[in-house]
């Protein structure tokens, strides 16, 4: 017997199309909802030639998603880094200067907007990652390797993951996933199976510098907090005591390998200041004394800066904690409403 293909084709008709598997079925739909909401960002950096004329040259690409109809475009940090000008191409390949509004490295999120509108900007929808459970579809689009609208499946892998970032410091509760991510999909989004936003695809576990399973996404939590921020004071708002920290490096070489975090200076009127905190200060003979060494907040144990970010990272600005130090030996506590830092 003829197959349906064979035999369509001998009567002159189009050949008959299979059906789809129902997760066929719903990658397509994610894909052709979701696709007019990814961008290929452009990173330029402008410099100048032997003859001194003006030149501007790429320097790097990445993914983006709309955020609203406004022009607002989200990536990571890493995207954008050292870039002197950025160009935004949209799926049809209109192509539109951006610049940057506002960076937060420590989480590797940046938010660039368009200089000019658009009426073709589709926000992507958010949707949640704090429900998310292991195994569950995922989908990743962006532009690997400078190839547009590409789009890779898998599932959450994991959850919870705590990977140290660009920006110095440990992203906690980055989503794993084994949708495929490669160079070039950085700063696209990672979605669920509804095609809502559930990540951006941030960064990938690879010795050979392509995909090998294990991709990271700052999860959409972080992302709702912190894009609006962006969008209106240029930077995030951050919670704090009012202190001035040694950096953990001089601490190492000041005190060996010890756990707590060293306050260097005080800000004046600030709530450390007025707890009664101190820094490091100078004697009556001109030696430097060490003050507070701080060991932990509340219940969590604050053994280097990588903790007390992301420990003050959890609360909101004016909220209550207490601030437990160590001064010459002696266990101290202070309480220390938070306030907002530069």
């Amino acid at each position: 017997m003829l197959n349906l293909c064979l035999a369509a084709a001998l009567l002159g008709g189009a050949p008959a199309r299979a059906a789809l598997l129902p997760d066929e079925e719903n990658t397509i739909k994610v894909f052709k909802d979701v696709s007019l909401s990814v961008v290929y960002v452009t990173n330029i950096a402008v410099g100048q030639n032997v003859f001194m004329d003006e030149m501007a040259v790429p320097q790097g690409t990445g993914s983006g998603f709309v955020w609203d109809r406004e022009g607002h475009i989200v990536t990571n940090f890493h995207v954008v880094r050292g870039g002197d000008a950025f160009l935004v191409t949209l799926k049809d390949q209109t192509q539109i200067e951006a610049k940057v509004v506002g960076v937060e490295p420590r989480k590797d999120i940046a938010v660039l907007k368009l200089v000019k509108g658009s009426d073709k900007l589709q926000p992507v929808q958010l949707g949640h990652s704090e429900t998310l459970q292991v195994g569950q579809k995922t989908l990743a689009i962006g532009n690997p390797f400078g190839l547009d609208n590409t789009v890779t499946t898998g599932i959450v892998s994991a959850l919870g993951r705590q990977v140290v970032g660009i920006g110095g410091v440990t992203i906690h509760d980055m989503v794993q996933t084994d949708a495929a991510i490669n160079p070039g999909n950085s700063g696209g989004p990672l979605l669920d199976s509804a095609g809502q936003l559930i990540g951006m695809n941030t960064m990938i576990y690879s010795q050979s510098g392509g995909s090998s399973g294990i991709g990271f996404a700052v999860p959409v939590t972080f992302i709702r907090r912190i894009v609006p921020q962006l969008i209106k004071y240029g930077r995030t708002i951050q919670p704090g005591v009012g202190v001035v920290i040694l950096p953990d490096q001089q601490k190492y070489q000041l005190l060996g390998d010890i756990d707590g975090v060293v306050v260097r200076d005080v800000s004046p009127g600030g709530p450390a200041a007025k707890a009664g905190v101190r820094g490091i200060r100078r004697d009556a003979t001109g030696r430097h004394r060490l003050g507070d060494i701080i060991v932990g907040i509340d219940a969590k144990l604050i053994k280097d800066y990588d903790d007390l970010y992301n420990t003050l990272d959890s609360f909101k600005v004016g909220h209550k904690v207490t601030l437990k130090t160590l001064r010459d030996g002696k266990k101290r506590s202070y309480p220390i409403e938070l306030v907002n830092i530069d």
